[in-house]
Protein backbone atom coordinates (compact mmCIF):
# COMPACT_ATOMS: atom_id res chain seq x y z
CA UNK A 1 0.00 0.00 0.00
CA UNK A 2 2.99 2.29 0.59
CA UNK A 3 4.06 2.08 -2.68
CA UNK A 4 0.61 2.84 -3.99
CA UNK A 5 0.35 5.64 -1.76
CA UNK A 6 3.62 7.26 -3.46
CA UNK A 7 2.49 6.58 -6.65
CA UNK A 8 -0.81 8.42 -6.73
CA UNK A 9 1.35 11.16 -4.46
CA UNK A 10 3.12 11.81 -7.78
CA UNK A 11 0.08 11.70 -9.81
CA UNK A 12 -1.71 14.11 -7.43
CA UNK A 13 1.33 16.32 -7.91
CA UNK A 14 1.46 15.54 -11.95
CA UNK A 15 -2.30 17.16 -12.14
CA UNK A 16 -1.19 19.84 -10.41
CA UNK A 17 1.25 21.00 -12.33
CA UNK A 18 -0.82 21.04 -15.04
CA UNK A 19 -3.42 22.57 -12.98
CA UNK A 20 -1.06 25.37 -12.38
CA UNK A 21 -0.08 25.51 -16.00
CA UNK A 22 -3.33 25.66 -17.22
CA UNK A 23 -5.79 27.53 -14.59
CA UNK A 24 -3.16 29.99 -13.09
CA UNK A 25 -3.73 32.18 -16.13
CA UNK A 26 -6.43 32.98 -14.74
CA UNK A 27 -5.33 34.97 -11.53
CA UNK A 28 -2.41 36.93 -13.56
CA UNK A 29 -3.36 36.87 -17.05
CA UNK A 30 -5.34 40.17 -17.31
CA UNK A 31 -2.38 41.99 -15.39
CA UNK A 32 0.20 40.60 -17.73
CA UNK A 33 -2.09 41.56 -20.69
CA UNK A 34 -2.01 45.23 -19.33
CA UNK A 35 1.01 45.61 -18.78
CA UNK A 36 0.63 46.06 -14.96
CA UNK A 37 3.30 43.82 -14.50
CA UNK A 38 5.86 41.85 -15.90
CA UNK A 39 5.79 37.50 -16.52
CA UNK A 40 8.26 37.09 -14.44
CA UNK A 41 6.07 38.87 -11.44
CA UNK A 42 3.47 37.71 -11.79
CA UNK A 43 5.13 34.03 -11.60
CA UNK A 44 6.82 34.71 -8.55
CA UNK A 45 3.45 36.42 -7.22
CA UNK A 46 1.03 33.91 -8.41
CA UNK A 47 2.99 31.45 -6.69
CA UNK A 48 3.41 32.48 -3.29
CA UNK A 49 -0.30 33.20 -2.80
CA UNK A 50 -1.16 30.34 -4.83
CA UNK A 51 0.37 28.19 -2.44
CA UNK A 52 -0.49 29.94 0.61
CA UNK A 53 -4.62 29.33 -0.78
CA UNK A 54 -3.75 26.06 -1.34
CA UNK A 55 -2.77 25.31 2.57
CA UNK A 56 -5.07 27.49 4.28
CA UNK A 57 -8.39 27.01 2.58
CA UNK A 58 -8.09 24.46 -0.07
CA UNK A 59 -9.45 21.75 2.45
CA UNK A 60 -13.07 22.80 1.72
CA UNK A 61 -13.47 21.90 -2.13
CA UNK A 62 -11.14 18.70 -1.64
CA UNK A 63 -13.89 17.16 0.63
CA UNK A 64 -16.73 18.06 -1.29
CA UNK A 65 -14.72 16.25 -4.56
CA UNK A 66 -13.67 13.58 -2.62
CA UNK A 67 -17.24 12.54 -0.94
CA UNK A 68 -19.78 14.22 -3.21
CA UNK A 69 -19.54 12.99 -6.78
CA UNK A 70 -19.62 9.80 -6.86
CA UNK A 71 -21.81 8.26 -4.43
CA UNK A 72 -19.39 6.46 -1.83
CA UNK A 73 -21.61 4.82 0.14
CA UNK A 74 -22.25 1.95 -3.25
CA UNK A 75 -18.10 1.63 -2.99
CA UNK A 76 -18.40 0.30 1.02
CA UNK A 77 -18.58 -3.22 0.28
CA UNK A 78 -15.29 -2.63 -2.91
CA UNK A 79 -13.46 0.26 -1.09
CA UNK A 80 -10.52 -1.10 -3.89
CA UNK A 81 -12.54 -0.53 -6.96
CA UNK A 82 -12.43 2.99 -5.33
CA UNK A 83 -9.20 3.46 -5.02
CA UNK A 84 -8.00 2.03 -8.80
CA UNK A 85 -11.10 4.34 -9.92
CA UNK A 86 -9.18 7.31 -8.39
CA UNK A 87 -5.82 6.64 -9.81
CA UNK A 88 -7.48 6.42 -12.86
CA UNK A 89 -8.92 10.04 -12.54
CA UNK A 90 -5.62 11.57 -12.17
CA UNK A 91 -4.60 9.71 -14.88
CA UNK A 92 -7.14 11.22 -17.34
CA UNK A 93 -7.24 14.61 -15.81
CA UNK A 94 -3.22 15.18 -15.88
CA UNK A 95 -2.91 14.09 -19.54
CA UNK A 96 -6.06 16.08 -20.56
CA UNK A 97 -4.86 19.18 -19.10
CA UNK A 98 -1.41 18.81 -20.37
CA UNK A 99 -2.96 18.58 -23.50
CA UNK A 100 -5.14 21.85 -23.76
CA UNK A 101 -2.37 23.58 -22.19
CA UNK A 102 0.00 22.39 -25.35
CA UNK A 103 -2.33 24.21 -27.25
CA UNK A 104 -2.86 27.27 -24.65
CA UNK A 105 -6.20 26.78 -24.13
CA UNK A 106 -7.22 27.70 -20.62
CA UNK A 107 -9.86 24.58 -19.71
CA UNK A 108 -11.38 23.56 -16.33
CA UNK A 109 -10.18 21.56 -14.00
CA UNK A 110 -13.10 21.14 -12.37
CA UNK A 111 -14.89 19.24 -15.49
CA UNK A 112 -12.09 17.02 -15.94
CA UNK A 113 -11.80 16.14 -12.49
CA UNK A 114 -16.28 15.33 -11.99
CA UNK A 115 -16.37 14.33 -15.47
CA UNK A 116 -13.55 11.49 -14.58
CA UNK A 117 -14.88 10.72 -11.56
CA UNK A 118 -18.45 10.02 -13.25
CA UNK A 119 -17.01 8.07 -15.87
CA UNK A 120 -15.24 6.00 -13.99
CA UNK A 121 -18.14 5.23 -11.14
CA UNK A 122 -20.12 4.37 -14.56
CA UNK A 123 -18.27 1.79 -15.66
CA UNK A 124 -17.32 0.40 -11.84
CA UNK A 125 -20.90 0.15 -10.69
CA UNK A 126 -23.45 2.11 -13.38
CA UNK A 127 -25.18 4.54 -13.36
CA UNK A 128 -26.19 4.81 -9.81
CA UNK A 129 -22.92 4.94 -8.61
CA UNK A 130 -23.30 8.24 -9.51
CA UNK A 131 -24.62 11.23 -7.13
CA UNK A 132 -26.48 12.96 -9.79
CA UNK A 133 -27.68 15.85 -7.40
CA UNK A 134 -24.03 17.09 -7.00
CA UNK A 135 -23.65 16.56 -10.66
CA UNK A 136 -26.32 19.11 -11.10
CA UNK A 137 -25.28 21.77 -8.80
CA UNK A 138 -22.45 21.77 -10.21
CA UNK A 139 -23.14 21.91 -13.55
CA UNK A 140 -25.48 25.11 -13.08
CA UNK A 141 -22.87 26.79 -11.22
CA UNK A 142 -20.42 26.38 -14.52
CA UNK A 143 -23.48 27.52 -16.75
CA UNK A 144 -24.06 30.72 -14.60
CA UNK A 145 -20.42 31.34 -13.51
CA UNK A 146 -19.16 33.44 -16.71
CA UNK A 147 -22.99 34.91 -16.99
CA UNK A 148 -22.50 36.37 -13.50
CA UNK A 149 -18.91 36.96 -13.73
CA UNK A 150 -19.44 38.55 -16.74
CA UNK A 151 -22.61 40.21 -15.58
CA UNK A 152 -20.43 41.54 -12.38
CA UNK A 153 -16.95 42.73 -14.91
CA UNK A 154 -19.85 44.76 -16.74
CA UNK A 155 -21.32 46.80 -13.97
CA UNK A 156 -18.06 48.01 -12.60
CA UNK A 157 -16.38 48.65 -15.88
CA UNK A 158 -19.35 50.94 -16.83
CA UNK A 159 -19.34 52.91 -13.93
CA UNK A 160 -15.43 53.46 -13.83
CA UNK A 161 -15.99 54.56 -17.11
CA UNK A 162 -18.66 56.17 -16.72
CA UNK A 163 -17.62 58.52 -13.32
CA UNK A 164 -14.20 58.38 -14.13
CA UNK A 165 -12.12 57.58 -17.77
CA UNK A 166 -14.89 59.61 -19.67
CA UNK A 167 -14.79 62.78 -17.54
CA UNK A 168 -12.81 65.68 -18.83
CA UNK A 169 -10.36 65.60 -15.51
CA UNK A 170 -9.94 62.11 -14.34
CA UNK A 171 -7.34 62.73 -11.50
CA UNK A 172 -9.31 64.55 -9.90
CA UNK A 173 -12.50 62.12 -10.13
CA UNK A 174 -10.06 59.22 -9.63
CA UNK A 175 -9.43 61.32 -6.41
CA UNK A 176 -12.80 61.34 -5.19
CA UNK A 177 -13.54 57.67 -6.13
CA UNK A 178 -10.37 55.86 -4.58
CA UNK A 179 -12.11 55.35 -1.02
CA UNK A 180 -14.80 53.67 -3.15
CA UNK A 181 -12.67 51.93 -4.85
CA UNK A 182 -10.61 50.67 -1.73
CA UNK A 183 -13.94 49.70 0.14
CA UNK A 184 -14.53 47.63 -2.80
CA UNK A 185 -11.92 46.28 -3.21
CA UNK A 186 -11.40 45.09 0.28
CA UNK A 187 -15.19 44.36 1.22
CA UNK A 188 -15.34 41.82 -1.48
CA UNK A 189 -11.61 40.12 -0.26
CA UNK A 190 -12.99 40.79 3.44
CA UNK A 191 -16.30 39.60 3.63
CA UNK A 192 -15.22 36.16 2.40
CA UNK A 193 -11.21 35.89 3.48
CA UNK A 194 -10.83 37.66 6.50
CA UNK A 195 -13.28 35.90 9.03
CA UNK A 196 -11.18 32.51 8.22
CA UNK A 197 -7.55 34.60 8.57
CA UNK A 198 -8.02 36.10 11.70
CA UNK A 199 -9.89 33.38 13.71
CA UNK A 200 -6.92 32.67 15.46
CA UNK A 201 -7.00 35.93 16.61
CA UNK A 202 -10.77 36.29 17.24
CA UNK A 203 -10.12 32.92 19.89
CA UNK A 204 -7.32 34.33 21.55
CA UNK A 205 -9.50 37.61 22.50
CA UNK A 206 -12.29 35.53 23.30
CA UNK A 207 -10.06 33.20 25.29
CA UNK A 208 -9.12 36.23 27.43
CA UNK A 209 -12.46 36.85 28.77
CA UNK A 210 -13.81 39.28 26.13
CA UNK A 211 -16.54 37.67 24.22
CA UNK A 212 -16.76 39.80 21.26
CA UNK A 213 -18.81 38.66 18.16
CA UNK A 214 -17.02 36.36 15.48
CA UNK A 215 -17.21 38.78 12.79
CA UNK A 216 -15.72 42.22 14.88
CA UNK A 217 -12.14 41.62 14.55
CA UNK A 218 -12.29 40.40 10.67
CA UNK A 219 -14.68 43.87 10.14
CA UNK A 220 -12.47 46.56 12.16
CA UNK A 221 -9.00 44.64 10.12
CA UNK A 222 -11.37 45.21 6.68
CA UNK A 223 -11.81 48.83 7.49
CA UNK A 224 -7.80 49.52 9.09
CA UNK A 225 -7.10 48.41 5.74
CA UNK A 226 -9.32 49.73 3.27
CA UNK A 227 -8.43 53.29 4.77
CA UNK A 228 -4.75 52.37 4.83
CA UNK A 229 -5.47 51.69 1.32
CA UNK A 230 -7.11 55.12 0.33
CA UNK A 231 -4.56 56.91 1.95
CA UNK A 232 -1.93 55.27 0.53
CA UNK A 233 -3.49 55.52 -3.32
CA UNK A 234 -4.00 59.50 -2.63
CA UNK A 235 -0.48 59.61 -2.07
CA UNK A 236 0.11 57.55 -4.89
CA UNK A 237 -2.10 59.59 -7.21
CA UNK A 238 -0.35 63.08 -6.38
CA UNK A 239 3.17 61.81 -7.37
CA UNK A 240 1.37 60.33 -10.54
CA UNK A 241 -0.11 63.57 -11.38
CA UNK A 242 3.45 65.29 -11.58
CA UNK A 243 4.33 63.15 -14.32
CA UNK A 244 1.17 64.13 -16.12
CA UNK A 245 1.92 67.47 -15.90
CA UNK A 246 5.06 66.81 -17.56
CA UNK A 247 3.49 64.56 -20.40
CA UNK A 248 0.05 65.89 -20.50
CA UNK A 249 -2.02 63.41 -22.14
CA UNK A 250 -3.49 65.47 -25.24
CA UNK A 251 0.51 65.04 -26.79
CA UNK A 252 0.42 61.30 -26.44
CA UNK A 253 3.45 61.22 -26.01
CA UNK A 254 2.96 58.09 -22.94
CA UNK A 255 1.69 55.27 -24.15
CA UNK A 256 -2.04 54.01 -21.61
CA UNK A 257 0.21 52.51 -18.98
CA UNK A 258 2.44 55.64 -17.62
CA UNK A 259 -1.39 57.38 -17.99
CA UNK A 260 -1.20 58.49 -14.33
CA UNK A 261 -5.16 56.82 -13.66
CA UNK A 262 -3.67 53.58 -15.80
CA UNK A 263 -0.73 53.20 -13.75
CA UNK A 264 -2.71 53.62 -10.20
CA UNK A 265 -5.90 51.29 -11.69
CA UNK A 266 -2.27 48.94 -12.47
CA UNK A 267 -2.05 49.13 -8.72
CA UNK A 268 -5.36 47.94 -7.77
CA UNK A 269 -5.19 45.45 -10.64
CA UNK A 270 -1.93 43.63 -9.29
CA UNK A 271 -3.05 43.73 -5.58
CA UNK A 272 -7.43 42.13 -7.09
CA UNK A 273 -4.94 39.75 -9.09
CA UNK A 274 -3.63 38.88 -5.61
CA UNK A 275 -6.56 37.86 -4.45
CA UNK A 276 -7.56 35.93 -7.23
CA UNK A 277 -3.96 33.62 -7.18
CA UNK A 278 -5.20 33.27 -3.30
CA UNK A 279 -8.86 32.68 -4.47
CA UNK A 280 -7.71 29.96 -6.96
CA UNK A 281 -5.40 27.99 -4.74
CA UNK A 282 -8.36 27.82 -2.40
CA UNK A 283 -10.64 26.60 -4.85
CA UNK A 284 -8.90 24.51 -7.77
CA UNK A 285 -6.08 22.62 -5.46
CA UNK A 286 -9.08 20.25 -4.61
CA UNK A 287 -8.95 19.25 -8.25
CA UNK A 288 -5.98 17.48 -8.04
CA UNK A 289 -5.61 16.10 -4.55
CA UNK A 290 -9.41 14.74 -4.26
CA UNK A 291 -8.45 11.70 -5.34
CA UNK A 292 -5.14 11.61 -3.14
CA UNK A 293 -7.36 12.35 0.32
CA UNK A 294 -9.67 9.96 -0.30
CA UNK A 295 -7.30 7.16 -1.04
CA UNK A 296 -5.00 8.04 2.25
CA UNK A 297 -8.70 8.22 4.31
CA UNK A 298 -9.17 4.52 2.74
CA UNK A 299 -5.26 3.54 3.71
CA UNK A 300 -6.23 4.54 7.04
CA UNK A 301 -9.37 3.82 8.20
CA UNK A 302 -10.00 0.71 5.65
CA UNK A 303 -13.20 2.46 4.34
CA UNK A 304 -14.60 4.32 1.70
CA UNK A 305 -15.17 7.95 2.97
CA UNK A 306 -19.07 9.21 2.81
CA UNK A 307 -19.18 12.00 4.81
CA UNK A 308 -16.64 15.09 5.39
CA UNK A 309 -13.26 13.92 5.19
CA UNK A 310 -9.60 15.38 7.41
CA UNK A 311 -7.56 16.44 4.90
CA UNK A 312 -3.79 15.69 6.33
CA UNK A 313 -1.22 19.01 5.76
CA UNK A 314 0.89 17.30 3.80
CA UNK A 315 -1.33 16.77 0.39
CA UNK A 316 -2.38 20.36 1.03
CA UNK A 317 1.57 21.01 0.68
CA UNK A 318 1.80 18.82 -2.32
CA UNK A 319 -0.68 20.41 -4.08
CA UNK A 320 0.56 23.93 -3.55
CA UNK A 321 3.33 22.63 -4.68
CA UNK A 322 3.00 21.36 -7.80
CA UNK A 323 0.64 24.24 -8.78
CA UNK A 324 3.61 26.75 -8.09
CA UNK A 325 5.89 24.01 -10.47
CA UNK A 326 3.50 24.07 -12.82
CA UNK A 327 3.06 27.89 -13.27
CA UNK A 328 6.52 28.34 -13.69
CA UNK A 329 7.53 26.07 -16.69
CA UNK A 330 4.47 25.93 -18.48
CA UNK A 331 2.05 28.21 -17.90
CA UNK A 332 2.95 31.21 -20.04
CA UNK A 333 0.83 30.26 -22.89
CA UNK A 334 -2.63 30.05 -21.35
CA UNK A 335 -1.70 33.58 -19.89
CA UNK A 336 -0.88 34.84 -23.29
CA UNK A 337 -4.63 33.41 -24.24
CA UNK A 338 -6.50 34.55 -21.43
CA UNK A 339 -4.49 38.31 -21.38
CA UNK A 340 -4.21 39.45 -25.37
CA UNK A 341 -5.78 36.80 -27.35
CA UNK A 342 -9.67 37.95 -26.38
CA UNK A 343 -9.87 41.51 -25.92
CA UNK A 344 -7.11 44.63 -25.14
CA UNK A 345 -6.85 45.53 -21.92
CA UNK A 346 -6.10 47.66 -19.62
CA UNK A 347 -5.39 47.57 -16.21
CA UNK A 348 -8.49 49.39 -15.15
CA UNK A 349 -10.55 47.13 -17.53
CA UNK A 350 -8.35 43.77 -16.22
CA UNK A 351 -9.02 45.32 -12.69
CA UNK A 352 -12.89 45.01 -12.67
CA UNK A 353 -12.35 41.30 -14.42
CA UNK A 354 -9.78 40.04 -11.66
CA UNK A 355 -12.84 41.97 -9.19
CA UNK A 356 -15.83 39.74 -10.57
CA UNK A 357 -13.65 36.62 -11.03
CA UNK A 358 -12.80 37.02 -7.15
CA UNK A 359 -15.63 37.85 -6.18
CA UNK A 360 -17.36 34.88 -8.53
CA UNK A 361 -15.35 32.26 -7.27
CA UNK A 362 -14.21 33.28 -3.67
CA UNK A 363 -18.21 32.99 -2.63
CA UNK A 364 -17.82 29.42 -4.35
CA UNK A 365 -14.89 28.47 -2.49
CA UNK A 366 -16.31 29.43 0.64
CA UNK A 367 -19.48 27.57 -0.26
CA UNK A 368 -17.51 24.13 -0.70
CA UNK A 369 -18.57 24.48 -4.60
CA UNK A 370 -15.98 23.31 -6.87
CA UNK A 371 -16.50 26.17 -9.90
CA UNK A 372 -14.54 26.97 -12.98
CA UNK A 373 -11.74 29.53 -12.74
CA UNK A 374 -11.61 30.06 -16.37
CA UNK A 375 -15.42 30.28 -16.78
CA UNK A 376 -14.99 33.38 -14.41
CA UNK A 377 -12.34 34.78 -15.86
CA UNK A 378 -13.65 34.67 -19.76
CA UNK A 379 -16.79 35.89 -18.71
CA UNK A 380 -15.31 38.62 -16.92
CA UNK A 381 -13.25 39.71 -19.92
CA UNK A 382 -16.42 39.13 -22.33
CA UNK A 383 -18.03 41.23 -20.02
CA UNK A 384 -15.75 44.32 -20.37
CA UNK A 385 -15.38 44.02 -24.46
CA UNK A 386 -19.21 44.23 -24.82
CA UNK A 387 -19.22 47.09 -22.54
CA UNK A 388 -15.55 48.68 -24.56
CA UNK A 389 -16.95 47.61 -27.81
CA UNK A 390 -18.08 44.05 -28.83
CA UNK A 391 -16.28 44.38 -32.25
CA UNK A 392 -12.86 44.43 -30.33
CA UNK A 393 -13.76 40.80 -29.15
CA UNK A 394 -11.63 38.41 -30.48
CA UNK A 395 -14.42 35.73 -31.31
CA UNK A 396 -12.01 33.19 -33.00
CA UNK A 397 -10.39 32.87 -29.62
CA UNK A 398 -13.73 32.30 -27.87
CA UNK A 399 -14.92 29.56 -29.92
CA UNK A 400 -11.54 27.42 -29.56
CA UNK A 401 -12.56 28.15 -25.82
CA UNK A 402 -16.07 27.44 -25.52
CA UNK A 403 -15.23 24.16 -27.68
CA UNK A 404 -12.49 23.00 -25.42
CA UNK A 405 -14.93 23.77 -22.37
CA UNK A 406 -17.40 21.79 -23.95
CA UNK A 407 -15.47 18.62 -24.77
CA UNK A 408 -14.11 18.58 -21.40
CA UNK A 409 -16.37 16.69 -19.81
CA UNK A 410 -16.85 13.54 -22.46
CA UNK A 411 -13.68 13.45 -23.31
CA UNK A 412 -11.81 13.33 -19.12
CA UNK A 413 -15.20 10.82 -18.70
CA UNK A 414 -14.39 9.04 -21.56
CA UNK A 415 -10.87 8.99 -20.67
CA UNK A 416 -11.21 7.86 -17.46
CA UNK A 417 -13.48 4.81 -18.56
CA UNK A 418 -11.28 3.46 -20.86
CA UNK A 419 -8.02 3.74 -18.06
CA UNK A 420 -10.26 2.33 -15.62
CA UNK A 421 -11.41 -0.87 -17.82
CA UNK A 422 -7.80 -1.73 -18.63
CA UNK A 423 -6.79 -1.41 -14.94
CA UNK A 424 -9.81 -3.26 -13.59
CA UNK A 425 -8.82 -5.87 -15.98
CA UNK A 426 -4.96 -6.09 -14.85
CA UNK A 427 -5.25 -5.41 -10.94
CA UNK A 428 -8.72 -6.26 -10.07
Amino acid sequence: MLITLVAVALLAFYVAWNLGANDVANAMGTSVGSKAVTLKQALIIAGVLEFTGAVLFGHEVTETLATKIANPALFAATPQIFVVGMVTVLISCGVWLQIATSRGLPVSSSHAVVGAIAGFSWVALGVGAIDWSSIGLISIGWVLTPLISGAIAALFYSQIKHWILDQPNQLVQLEEWIPWLSTLLLGVFGVIVLPSLTEPLTNFVIELGFPIPAYDIPLLTGAIAAVGLTIISWRQLEDLGEVEEKFPPQTQELPSIQNPVERLFGRFQLLSACFVAFAHGSNDVGNAIAPLAAIVYINRTGSVPTDGITIPIWILILGGAGIVGGLAVWGKKVIATIGENIIALQPSSGFCAELATATTILIASRLGLPVSTSHALVGGVVGIGIVQNIKSIKFKTLQGIAAAWLITIPVSAGLCAAIFSIARILFL
